[in-house]
């Protein structure tokens, strides 16, 4: 049985004592946040890339105070070692604060610097709790406040999901530029506002589908270039109160070679203490790349639906059973997850430009649900992309007859005899044509309006669709 009296320890802040589980690695202020926000559920440890992120503002902070003679080398040494630790994938069930919370991200600094005392202290060869050796605040918090801490941590967390947001989409153009060159000689109708308009391939609207997506791409890794810019060494409102004179630019220097991003130090840390500018933009970026994902998806479910009734042009995978009731139906899920996805990420740009309006003099105390908000977006929409191309994209088939013989039976095309008829005689075909039940090709024989030789050439695929 272990010693009742060995299960907690005793730790203190402004409000007085506190209990704390004697085998956790954070501490008060972290024990005090998780009582205060009881939100979600769901903790700061839910996005990987922000506890990371972290822990690389406080080494690089910790390798700044170290060079700058601010901060014991050995306990600079073992900062950096709990830091290290964390970055690879340690400790990250001790991040435990809700990811909604007041306080600015106070609460999300407070647990990582608890965390990385208290593993510090381990390294050391000291109990956790042993603060007076290794203190949360006077030490791995030298120099530096939740203010100018977690905005950083926040940019290099969503820097890290943009680019594999970027990274997915781009696997996805190559998923449909394969298909459009697979589909390339198969001659379809297209469509405006549902109805028949004129032919094309399935290449063609395949090729669409990758350039569209593809335009995603570069617009999410221009947008990610605004979030390279931080205000580390702003301290609490950007006029750099309690840090070294150098160290802003030594600590910037340090977390750009910690974290690999091309990291700048803002030219006015004022005003980069309030902005929050750069995420309403990624932000904004984001939700467009969605919404038109979701528009493919669209399609995607237009084009695939019957498979007897509907258009019935392609064939989404079966990957699953797709009713309780009706036995061999098969629905389109993964366009409709993806679907699903992008309402949230249009939710979520709505929440981070609302949290963005109301920040307030020099500092948006609104920026842990920008953060939860823009993280979920990036890395949601990220897992989103990747299964649509894996588990639907990639193994799309055609029906190509039918593609065909719905051209050959559709009024759009005496479009194409526009030029060698006029509109008002096409305009007549079409009309007997919807009251007949023939198709255009085989009224203009019948009629011998155009040579059979010309009608072939206007008919042709390569004709028809510009190719």
């Amino acid at each position: 049985m272990p010693d009742p009296q060995a299960a907690v320890r005793i730790e203190h802040d402004l409000l007085g004592e506190r209990e704390v589980p004697a085998d956790v690695y954070y501490g008060v202020h972290t024990a005090r946040a998780r009582d205060n926000f009881p939100i979600t559920g769901v903790p700061i440890s839910a996005h990987p890339d922000l506890v990371c992120a972290l822990a690389s503002v406080k080494q690089a902070a910790a390798e700044a105070n170290r060079q700058l003679g601010l901060l014991d080398a050995a306990i600079a040494e073992a900062i950096i070692g709990a830091c290290v630790e964390i970055r690879g994938g340690r400790l990250h069930d001790q991040f435990v604060v809700d990811q909604i919370q007041g306080g600015a991200g106070t609460s999300t600094n407070m647990n990582a610097n608890e965390v990385i005392a208290n593993r510090a202290l381990e390294i050391l060869g000291h109990e956790r709790g042993a603060y007076h050796v290794v203190h949360p605040l006077e030490h791995v918090n030298l120099g530096q406040s939740t203010n100018d801490v977690y905005p950083t941590a926040v940019k290099i967390a969503v820097g890290t999901a943009s680019r594999s947001l970027a990274a997915a989409l781009r696997r996805l153009v190559s998923h449909c530029g394969a298909k459009s060159l697979e589909f390339s000689g198969m001659l379809k109708i297209g469509r405006t506002q549902l109805q028949d308009a004129v032919p094309m391939t399935l290449g063609q609207e395949f090729g669409a589908f990758a350039v569209t997506i593809g335009e995603d791409a570069d617009r999410i890794d221009e947008a990610s270039t605004l979030i390279t810019e931080i205000n580390l060494g702003g301290t609490a409102i950007g006029t750099g109160l309690n840090a070294h004179p150098e160290y802003a630019a030594l600590v910037c220097d340090r977390l750009a070679e910690i974290t690999g991003l091309p990291l700048s130090t803002a030219g006015n840390l004022v005003e980069a203490t309030s902005d929050v500018g750069a995420f309403v933009q990624l932000s904004g970026v984001t939700k467009r790349a969605a919404v038109k994902l979701s528009k493919v998806c669209n399609d995607l479910r237009l084009l695939s639906s019957g498979p007897r009734s509907g258009l019935g042009e392609i064939n989404l995978p079966a990957v699953q059973a797709g009713s309780s009731i009706m036995p061999g139906k098969v629905n389109p899920v993964i366009p409709e997850v993806v679907n699903q996805v992008a309402f949230e990420v249009i939710g979520n740009d709505l929440t981070v430009t609302m949290a963005a309006e109301a920040g307030q003099l020099q500092l948006n105390a609104f920026e842990p649900i920008i953060a939860r908000a823009l993280l979920s977006s990036l890395t949601h929409l990220s897992a989103a992309v990747d299964v649509l191309g894996d588990r639907c994209i990639r193994g799309i088939t055609a029906n190509p007859d039918r593609m065909r013989d719905a051209v050959l039976g559709s009024a759009g095309l005496a479009t194409a005899l526009n030029p060698v008829l006029g509109y008002e005689a096409a305009t007549a075909l079409v009309a007997e044509a919807i009251a007949t039940g023939l198709s255009i090709p085989e009224l203009v024989r019948r009629s011998a309006l155009v040579d059979d030789e010309v009608l072939d050439h206007i008919l042709s695929p390569e004709h028809l669709c510009g190719q």
